[in-house]
C-alpha cells in the first residue's frame, strides 16, 4: 500500500496518503487520535481509501468514536463513502454546509473535475453517505474534541481542538517541514477567498491557545501559537503585495508578477527552492491558485 504510518506522539498517528498523482507524495494525510476517544481526522481521496483502511487495520483500529472532516474537498473527504462503509456505527462530523454534498456528491465531483482536471481524476470520485450518519459540527459536543468553525480556505471548513492538538485542516495554511527549524509555508486561499473571514478564523485558532498544530498538508508543528502568528502575518504580507501589484495596472501576467514579488519578499516561501522538482511543480500550481483567490477578493472590493 502506498501509505506511510508515523507515530508522532503516544496518542497520535500521522497517516500519509499518496494518490497516483505526480508530486503528491507526502502531501495528503489523515490523523488518527487515540486518547479518551478514538478519532480519524480527514480521510483523504477515494483513490487511497483502501490504503487508509489497511493502515487502520495495521494499527488494530476496528472501532472509531468519530470521523471528523475538516472540509469536503476531495483530498480531505473523498474517501468518506468507503470509510463510512467500513465503520458503520461511527458518526461523521462536518460543517453543515457540507452535508448536502456528502449525501449527493454529484455536483461536488463535477465541479472538482472542472477546476482540477487530471488531478481530480487522480483523487477519484466520492461516494455518497447516508444523511443519518452525518453530524452538524455546530451541534456536535464532546468532552474530548471541540469543533471550531473556521471558514476561509473554504466556507465549509471546521478545525478540531483537543487538550494537546489543534487539527487545523487548511485554516492555518499549507506547511511542509524541510529539516529541523526549516520549513516551507504558504496560504491556502483559492477562489472564492474572503480575507476578513479567513483572518477571523485564524484569530479563533489563536484564541484557543493550542499546543501542537496538526496540518492537513502536512505534518505537525510543536509551537502552534508561533505558527499561527506566522500564518497571520503571511496573510497580511500577501494582501499588501498583491494589492500593490493590482494598483500597477498590469496588462500582462498579474499572477506571475505577484509570484516574483512573493518569492522575493515572503521569507516563509524561501524554502520552496529546497523542494524536489515534482513538489515544486505541484506547489507552483497551488501558489498561483492562492494568489488568484487574493486577487479576486481585492479586485471585487
Amino acid at each position: 500500500m502506498d501509505v506511510k504510518i508515523q507515530n508522532v506522539s503516544d496518542d497520535l498517528f500521522l497517516i500519509t496518503l499518496n494518490p497516483p498523482i505526480n508530486g503528491f507524495t507526502s502531501f495528503i494525510s489523515a490523523w488518527l487520535y487515540q486518547n479518551d476517544v478514538t478519532c480519524l481526522v480527514d480521510v483523504g481521496p477515494s483513490s487511497t481509501a483502501q490504503g487508509l483502511l489497511q493502515a487502520l487495520a495495521e494499527l488494530n483500529v476496528h472501532r472509531l468514536d468519530f470521523i471528523l472532516l475538516t472540509h469536503i474537498h476531495l483530498d480531505h473527504a473523498g474517501a468518506i463513502g468507503d470509510i463510512a462503509h467500513a465503520f458503520l456505527q461511527t458518526p461523521i462530523v462536518c460543517h453543515p454546509a457540507g452535508i448536502p454534498h456528502l449525501v449527493d456528491p454529484s455536483r461536488l465531483w463535477e465541479g472538482t473535475k472542472k477546476v482540477l482536471g487530471a488531478t481530480a481524476e487522480g483523487y477519484g470520485p466520492i461516494q455518497a453517505v447516508s444523511q443519518n450518519r452525518l453530524v452538524d459540527a455546530q451541534q456536535f459536543t464532546s468532552e474530548a474534541i471541540v469543533p471550531i468553525i473556521t471558514p476561509g480556505h473554504a466556507l465549509h471548513h471546521v478545525s478540531y481542538w483537543t487538550d494537546n492538538y489543534l487539527f487545523a485542516g487548511e485554516a492555518a495554511g499549507v506547511y511542509y517541514p524541510i529539516s529541523r527549524g526549516r520549513f516551507y509555508m504558504r496560504p491556502a486561499t483559492p477562489p472564492r477567498f474572503f480575507f476578513d473571514i479567513a483572518l477571523e478564523s485564524v484569530d479563533k485558532l489563536i484564541a484557543s491557545k493550542p499546543k501542537k498544530l496538526c496540518y492537513g498538508h502536512y505534518g505537525m508543528a510543536d509551537d502552534a501559537a508561533k505558527m499561527l502568528e506566522n500564518h497571520r502575518r503571511q496573510l497580511f504580507k500577501w494582501k499588501t503585495i498583491i494589492e500593490d501589484e493590482i494598483k500597477r495596472s498590469h496588462t500582462g501576467d498579474l499572477i506571475g508578477a505577484c509570484v516574483k514579488r512573493l518569492f522575493k519578499e515572503d521569507s516563509l516561501l524561501e524554502n520552496f527552492h529546497n523542494l524536489s522538482e515534482d513538489f515544486k511543480e505541484r506547489e507552483t500550481y497551488f501558489l498561483r491558485n492562492s494568489i488568484k483567490g487574493f486577487a479576486g477578493y481585492l479586485q471585487s472590493e
